[in-house]
């Protein structure tokens, strides 16, 4: 058996292009005792590989020059040596962009039956779920009646954000890139107001139209212009969730802008950056807690999926010029 592998080619200066990525194919050898074959059934991708592109120091190894991605994988086994996982079993991990591998165990989760679409375990019930859970209820900590106001209300994390702090009884205020999105937000998912920011014009003024008792809760995706207008507006002991900064992943210099320690001073505020496995060992709490309020029809979810194992790498690059809503991912085969 032969399979493709899409390897980094070299590390992108600014924003990566189709030529970043090199498809390389190989033999697949039978699993030896303690592994399992996979087939690729779908693909996660995701803002934060790009900063695996680079090798500048972070919270996670960069991803190497010649040698596969990796993200978020659902797939099927196929051939299996691990008792615990026979054939047919649909698993979750963190495997290679490729078509079929071998992988031992450690590290794969077995996908509950009829819970849920199988995809959403990279989604609602996966990452991004939880990413959201923690980011939104362990640092934020919405109460009823406050506003929470989420950047990148439409991707795949800040949905989630929103929802839950409409659980919690908060007013929720989200930016988005596009008005099919912010009514998307509005009509389907309840965000009390939305905001366009690439038309909105003074983005200042229209964060401060909607959110006229300031903002208790900030979740942050994007930064950059976005938070600085939310600054101007935090409350009294206002919390920030840092969770990501996609408009800056592709400057190729450090871009300057207001100061935030001087509002976060006054309003004793807290800022907080985490990643989601910084709550590893909690994690069976929150898919519990996710998978009971989709369950219960409190949590919608969106999926942008491309189709075909060679439109990965345009997916990915889709993910900075806000192509997708909510989550990302290419679908490589079906469920047999």
């Amino acid at each position: 058996m032969t399979t493709r592998t899409i390897v980094l080619d070299h590390r992108p200066q600014g924003k990566p292009t189709s030529d970043t990525f090199r498809y390389e194919i190989s033999e697949v050898a039978a699993p030896a005792d303690g592994q399992v074959l996979l087939k690729t059934l779908y693909v996660s991708v995701d803002p934060y590989m790009r900063g695996r592109m680079s090798d500048a120091k972070s919270y996670v190894p960069p991803f190497e020059v010649g040698q596969p991605i990796s993200g978020g994988v659902v797939a099927q086994v196929v051939e299996s040596r691990v008792a615990q996982l026979p054939v047919g079993t649909v698993v979750v991990g963190n495997l290679a962009w490729s078509e079929y591998q071998l992988a031992g165990s450690r590290g794969l989760q077995a996908v509950p039956a009829n819970a849920a679409p199988i995809s959403y375990y990279l989604g609602l019930l996966g990452m991004t779920g939880l990413t959201a859970y923690f980011g939104l209820l362990d640092i934020c900590q919405p109460k009823a009646g406050e506003t929470v106001v989420i950047s990148g209300a439409a991707g795949a994390v800040g949905m989630v954000v929103g929802q839950l702090a409409k659980i919690q009884g908060a007013r929720v205020v989200g930016t988005a890139g596009s008005d099919e999105k912010v009514a998307y937000l509005k009509n389907e998912l309840g965000f009390d107001e939305a905001i366009n920011y690439k038309t909105a014009g003074n983005l200042a003024q229209a964060l401060g139209a909607a959110c006229p008792n300031g903002v208790d809760c900030y979740f942050d995706n994007v930064g950059g212009a976005i938070t600085d207008a939310v600054y101007d507006l935090l409350n009294k002991h206002a919390r920030i969730a840092l969770c990501g900064q996609i408009s800056m992943y592709n400057a190729t210099e450090q871009p300057t802008g207001p100061r935030p320690e001087p509002k976060l001073l006054k309003t004793s505020a807290l800022l907080k950056g985490f990643i989601v496995s910084d709550y590893l060992p909690r994690w069976p709490e929150g898919v519990k807690a996710l998978t009971e309020w989709y369950q219960q029809g409190k949590l919608k979810f969106e999926e942008t999926v491309t189709e075909g194992f060679e439109q990965i790498p345009q997916a990915f690059l889709g993910l900075f010029s806000g192509e997708n809503t909510g989550k990302a991912m290419v679908k490589v085969a079906d469920r047999q």
